[in-house]
Protein backbone atom coordinates (compact mmCIF):
# COMPACT_ATOMS: atom_id res chain seq x y z
CA UNK A 1 0.00 0.00 0.00
CA UNK A 2 1.32 3.00 -1.08
CA UNK A 3 1.81 6.08 1.83
CA UNK A 4 -0.05 9.57 1.83
CA UNK A 5 2.60 11.96 0.74
CA UNK A 6 2.43 15.83 0.97
CA UNK A 7 3.01 17.76 -1.71
CA UNK A 8 6.48 18.38 -1.28
CA UNK A 9 7.48 14.47 -0.70
CA UNK A 10 5.93 13.85 -4.00
CA UNK A 11 8.02 16.97 -5.66
CA UNK A 12 11.17 15.47 -4.34
CA UNK A 13 9.68 11.70 -5.40
CA UNK A 14 9.06 12.66 -8.87
CA UNK A 15 12.46 14.41 -9.47
CA UNK A 16 14.31 11.42 -7.97
CA UNK A 17 12.39 9.22 -10.59
CA UNK A 18 13.13 11.27 -13.04
CA UNK A 19 16.81 11.19 -12.50
CA UNK A 20 16.65 7.66 -11.61
CA UNK A 21 14.45 6.37 -15.56
CA UNK A 22 16.74 9.04 -16.99
CA UNK A 23 19.89 7.51 -15.64
CA UNK A 24 18.49 3.83 -16.16
CA UNK A 25 17.49 4.76 -20.19
CA UNK A 26 20.98 6.78 -20.57
CA UNK A 27 18.99 10.10 -21.70
CA UNK A 28 20.24 13.28 -20.86
CA UNK A 29 18.25 16.38 -20.01
CA UNK A 30 18.45 17.48 -23.57
CA UNK A 31 17.22 13.93 -25.07
CA UNK A 32 14.55 14.13 -22.54
CA UNK A 33 13.50 18.36 -23.53
CA UNK A 34 13.57 17.09 -26.90
CA UNK A 35 11.19 14.17 -26.39
CA UNK A 36 8.66 16.14 -24.24
CA UNK A 37 8.82 19.38 -26.13
CA UNK A 38 9.68 21.97 -23.46
CA UNK A 39 12.59 23.85 -22.99
CA UNK A 40 15.88 22.83 -21.86
CA UNK A 41 16.25 25.21 -18.88
CA UNK A 42 12.21 24.61 -18.23
CA UNK A 43 13.67 20.67 -17.56
CA UNK A 44 16.82 21.76 -15.71
CA UNK A 45 14.63 23.70 -13.31
CA UNK A 46 12.54 21.28 -12.34
CA UNK A 47 15.11 18.70 -11.43
CA UNK A 48 16.89 21.15 -9.77
CA UNK A 49 14.67 22.84 -7.73
CA UNK A 50 13.88 22.02 -4.28
CA UNK A 51 10.41 23.19 -3.36
CA UNK A 52 7.00 22.23 -3.77
CA UNK A 53 6.50 22.69 -7.54
CA UNK A 54 4.91 19.60 -9.46
CA UNK A 55 4.70 20.04 -13.05
CA UNK A 56 1.26 19.67 -14.50
CA UNK A 57 -0.12 16.18 -16.19
CA UNK A 58 1.16 16.78 -19.95
CA UNK A 59 5.02 17.31 -19.13
CA UNK A 60 4.39 14.20 -16.17
CA UNK A 61 2.70 12.04 -19.07
CA UNK A 62 5.00 13.36 -21.48
CA UNK A 63 8.05 12.13 -19.59
CA UNK A 64 6.70 8.61 -18.30
CA UNK A 65 6.39 7.81 -22.43
CA UNK A 66 9.46 9.29 -23.37
CA UNK A 67 11.45 7.06 -20.08
CA UNK A 68 9.01 4.12 -20.56
CA UNK A 69 8.14 4.27 -17.69
CA UNK A 70 4.71 4.78 -15.87
CA UNK A 71 3.31 8.48 -14.63
CA UNK A 72 2.02 6.76 -12.07
CA UNK A 73 5.35 5.86 -10.79
CA UNK A 74 6.85 9.22 -11.43
CA UNK A 75 4.50 10.56 -9.01
CA UNK A 76 4.62 8.04 -6.28
CA UNK A 77 1.34 6.60 -6.68
CA UNK A 78 2.79 2.98 -7.72
CA UNK A 79 5.81 0.97 -6.97
CA UNK A 80 5.97 -0.48 -9.85
CA UNK A 81 8.16 1.75 -12.72
CA UNK A 82 5.95 -0.74 -15.69
CA UNK A 83 3.67 0.72 -18.15
CA UNK A 84 -0.09 -1.19 -17.37
CA UNK A 85 0.31 -2.49 -20.69
CA UNK A 86 3.51 -3.55 -20.06
CA UNK A 87 2.27 -5.33 -16.81
CA UNK A 88 -0.42 -7.22 -18.80
CA UNK A 89 1.92 -8.41 -21.57
CA UNK A 90 4.28 -9.81 -18.51
CA UNK A 91 1.43 -11.06 -16.33
CA UNK A 92 -0.39 -12.40 -19.19
CA UNK A 93 0.80 -14.32 -22.47
CA UNK A 94 -0.71 -16.91 -25.65
CA UNK A 95 1.76 -19.44 -26.91
CA UNK A 96 1.01 -21.74 -29.36
CA UNK A 97 -0.14 -26.09 -28.54
CA UNK A 98 0.77 -28.43 -30.63
CA UNK A 99 -1.12 -31.19 -30.86
CA UNK A 100 1.29 -33.15 -28.60
CA UNK A 101 3.83 -32.45 -26.10
CA UNK A 102 6.65 -32.07 -28.28
CA UNK A 103 7.57 -27.98 -28.15
CA UNK A 104 10.26 -27.16 -26.02
CA UNK A 105 8.34 -24.55 -23.92
CA UNK A 106 6.03 -27.37 -21.98
CA UNK A 107 9.31 -28.91 -21.33
CA UNK A 108 11.12 -25.49 -19.87
CA UNK A 109 7.85 -24.55 -18.09
CA UNK A 110 8.19 -28.29 -16.45
CA UNK A 111 12.18 -27.45 -15.42
CA UNK A 112 11.48 -23.49 -14.47
CA UNK A 113 9.06 -25.68 -11.65
CA UNK A 114 11.57 -28.16 -10.43
CA UNK A 115 10.94 -28.83 -6.87
CA UNK A 116 7.25 -27.18 -6.86
CA UNK A 117 3.83 -29.11 -7.17
CA UNK A 118 3.12 -29.55 -10.33
CA UNK A 119 -0.98 -29.34 -10.81
CA UNK A 120 -2.37 -30.69 -13.75
CA UNK A 121 -6.03 -31.12 -15.44
CA UNK A 122 -5.36 -33.09 -18.70
CA UNK A 123 -7.41 -32.19 -22.12
CA UNK A 124 -7.24 -36.30 -22.01
CA UNK A 125 -5.40 -38.48 -20.19
CA UNK A 126 -1.84 -37.05 -19.51
CA UNK A 127 0.51 -37.97 -22.17
CA UNK A 128 3.40 -39.01 -19.61
CA UNK A 129 1.43 -41.60 -18.42
CA UNK A 130 0.15 -43.01 -21.55
CA UNK A 131 2.01 -46.24 -23.58
CA UNK A 132 3.57 -46.40 -26.67
CA UNK A 133 0.95 -47.97 -28.56
CA UNK A 134 -1.74 -45.89 -26.93
CA UNK A 135 0.47 -42.41 -28.27
CA UNK A 136 0.31 -44.23 -31.65
CA UNK A 137 -3.30 -44.37 -32.14
CA UNK A 138 -4.12 -41.25 -30.64
CA UNK A 139 -1.46 -38.97 -32.11
CA UNK A 140 0.02 -41.04 -35.41
CA UNK A 141 -3.15 -39.63 -37.25
CA UNK A 142 -2.07 -36.04 -37.21
CA UNK A 143 1.65 -36.17 -36.82
CA UNK A 144 2.65 -38.79 -39.23
CA UNK A 145 6.54 -39.57 -39.27
CA UNK A 146 6.86 -36.82 -36.14
CA UNK A 147 5.27 -39.34 -33.81
CA UNK A 148 8.42 -41.03 -32.73
CA UNK A 149 9.04 -37.16 -31.23
CA UNK A 150 5.73 -37.33 -29.58
CA UNK A 151 6.33 -40.05 -27.57
CA UNK A 152 10.10 -38.94 -26.25
CA UNK A 153 8.27 -35.69 -24.92
CA UNK A 154 5.83 -38.43 -22.89
CA UNK A 155 8.67 -40.58 -21.95
CA UNK A 156 10.51 -37.24 -20.92
CA UNK A 157 8.13 -36.11 -19.13
CA UNK A 158 7.73 -39.35 -16.73
CA UNK A 159 11.26 -39.58 -16.36
CA UNK A 160 11.51 -35.93 -15.16
CA UNK A 161 8.53 -37.05 -12.93
CA UNK A 162 10.95 -40.40 -11.44
CA UNK A 163 13.49 -38.06 -10.96
CA UNK A 164 11.67 -36.53 -8.01
CA UNK A 165 12.26 -33.01 -9.02
CA UNK A 166 8.62 -32.19 -8.22
CA UNK A 167 5.31 -34.03 -7.00
CA UNK A 168 2.90 -34.04 -9.62
CA UNK A 169 -0.97 -33.94 -8.74
CA UNK A 170 -3.59 -35.08 -11.86
CA UNK A 171 -7.34 -34.84 -11.59
CA UNK A 172 -9.43 -36.47 -14.47
CA UNK A 173 -12.55 -36.82 -14.89
CA UNK A 174 -14.52 -39.82 -14.47
CA UNK A 175 -16.13 -39.66 -17.38
CA UNK A 176 -13.16 -39.87 -19.04
CA UNK A 177 -12.31 -42.48 -17.87
CA UNK A 178 -15.64 -44.47 -18.16
CA UNK A 179 -15.31 -43.75 -21.85
CA UNK A 180 -11.84 -44.96 -22.52
CA UNK A 181 -12.62 -48.10 -20.78
CA UNK A 182 -15.77 -48.45 -22.67
CA UNK A 183 -14.46 -47.45 -25.91
CA UNK A 184 -17.02 -44.35 -26.60
CA UNK A 185 -16.88 -41.18 -27.39
CA UNK A 186 -13.06 -39.55 -28.18
CA UNK A 187 -11.79 -43.23 -27.64
CA UNK A 188 -14.07 -44.66 -30.22
CA UNK A 189 -12.03 -47.13 -32.49
CA UNK A 190 -9.49 -48.05 -29.61
CA UNK A 191 -8.45 -51.65 -29.55
CA UNK A 192 -9.64 -52.95 -26.32
CA UNK A 193 -5.58 -54.64 -25.76
CA UNK A 194 -4.81 -51.21 -25.79
CA UNK A 195 -7.11 -50.23 -23.28
CA UNK A 196 -6.34 -52.74 -21.09
CA UNK A 197 -2.81 -52.67 -21.01
CA UNK A 198 -3.31 -48.81 -20.51
CA UNK A 199 -5.52 -48.89 -18.15
CA UNK A 200 -3.31 -51.23 -15.99
CA UNK A 201 -0.32 -48.85 -16.96
CA UNK A 202 -1.58 -45.95 -15.05
CA UNK A 203 -2.07 -48.67 -12.15
CA UNK A 204 0.95 -49.99 -12.00
CA UNK A 205 2.85 -46.44 -12.49
CA UNK A 206 0.78 -44.66 -10.09
CA UNK A 207 1.42 -47.62 -7.01
CA UNK A 208 5.08 -47.05 -7.99
CA UNK A 209 5.50 -42.83 -7.74
CA UNK A 210 3.18 -42.67 -5.26
CA UNK A 211 3.10 -40.52 -3.39
CA UNK A 212 5.23 -38.47 -5.79
CA UNK A 213 2.29 -38.58 -8.12
CA UNK A 214 -0.97 -38.20 -7.01
CA UNK A 215 -4.18 -38.80 -9.12
CA UNK A 216 -7.23 -37.30 -7.88
CA UNK A 217 -10.85 -38.77 -9.85
CA UNK A 218 -13.65 -35.98 -9.51
CA UNK A 219 -17.13 -36.39 -11.06
CA UNK A 220 -17.29 -34.15 -13.36
CA UNK A 221 -21.47 -33.76 -13.70
CA UNK A 222 -20.80 -31.88 -9.95
CA UNK A 223 -17.65 -30.18 -10.71
CA UNK A 224 -16.11 -28.86 -14.25
CA UNK A 225 -12.52 -27.94 -15.04
CA UNK A 226 -10.94 -27.11 -18.35
CA UNK A 227 -7.29 -28.37 -18.92
CA UNK A 228 -4.76 -26.41 -16.35
CA UNK A 229 -1.28 -27.19 -15.81
CA UNK A 230 -0.69 -25.08 -12.50
CA UNK A 231 3.77 -24.78 -12.35
CA UNK A 232 4.30 -24.14 -8.51
CA UNK A 233 3.35 -20.83 -7.35
CA UNK A 234 5.59 -19.33 -11.35
CA UNK A 235 2.61 -19.89 -13.42
CA UNK A 236 -0.67 -21.23 -14.53
CA UNK A 237 -1.52 -22.35 -18.23
CA UNK A 238 -4.81 -22.60 -19.47
CA UNK A 239 -5.19 -25.40 -22.54
CA UNK A 240 -7.14 -23.76 -25.31
CA UNK A 241 -6.96 -25.73 -27.96
CA UNK A 242 -3.82 -24.10 -30.73
CA UNK A 243 -2.89 -22.45 -27.86
CA UNK A 244 -1.89 -21.99 -24.15
CA UNK A 245 -3.23 -18.78 -22.10
CA UNK A 246 -0.25 -18.47 -19.62
CA UNK A 247 -0.58 -15.91 -16.63
CA UNK A 248 1.98 -15.20 -14.31
CA UNK A 249 0.43 -12.98 -12.16
CA UNK A 250 0.03 -14.33 -7.95
CA UNK A 251 -3.72 -13.40 -8.14
CA UNK A 252 -4.68 -15.58 -10.98
CA UNK A 253 -2.15 -18.31 -10.46
CA UNK A 254 -3.74 -18.59 -6.86
CA UNK A 255 -7.11 -18.37 -8.31
CA UNK A 256 -6.48 -21.31 -10.49
CA UNK A 257 -4.49 -23.32 -7.83
CA UNK A 258 -7.69 -22.99 -5.73
CA UNK A 259 -9.76 -24.36 -8.07
CA UNK A 260 -7.47 -27.52 -8.48
CA UNK A 261 -7.28 -27.38 -5.04
CA UNK A 262 -11.27 -27.80 -4.72
CA UNK A 263 -11.06 -30.88 -7.38
CA UNK A 264 -8.76 -32.79 -4.99
CA UNK A 265 -10.97 -32.12 -1.91
CA UNK A 266 -14.20 -33.15 -4.06
CA UNK A 267 -12.64 -35.85 -5.63
CA UNK A 268 -14.93 -38.72 -6.01
CA UNK A 269 -12.05 -41.49 -5.78
CA UNK A 270 -9.79 -41.40 -3.15
CA UNK A 271 -5.96 -42.32 -3.31
CA UNK A 272 -6.88 -45.60 -1.05
CA UNK A 273 -9.52 -46.69 -3.25
CA UNK A 274 -7.96 -45.66 -6.80
CA UNK A 275 -6.18 -49.20 -7.43
CA UNK A 276 -9.55 -50.96 -7.01
CA UNK A 277 -11.47 -48.67 -9.12
CA UNK A 278 -8.72 -49.10 -11.68
CA UNK A 279 -8.99 -52.55 -11.47
CA UNK A 280 -13.18 -52.86 -12.30
CA UNK A 281 -12.14 -50.74 -15.24
CA UNK A 282 -9.83 -53.15 -16.52
CA UNK A 283 -12.58 -55.79 -15.94
CA UNK A 284 -14.92 -54.06 -17.43
CA UNK A 285 -13.03 -53.97 -20.60
CA UNK A 286 -12.16 -58.07 -20.20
Amino acid sequence: MMHKLDKRQRAQMLRDRLRQAMSLTGMTQSDLARQTGVDRSTLSQLLKDTGARVPNGQLVAECAAALGVSADWLLGLSDRPERAADLVATAIAMTEAPRAMVDDQIFAWHQEAAGYKIRHVPAALPDMLKTEDMLRWEYAPSLGKTIDQAIGAARDRLNWMRSARSDYEVAIPLSELENFASGTGYYKGLPVHIRWTELAHLRDLHSQLYPTLRLHLFDDRKLFSAPITVFGPLLAVIYIGRNYLVFRDTERVAAITAHFDQLVREASVSQRDLAGYLNGLITSVG
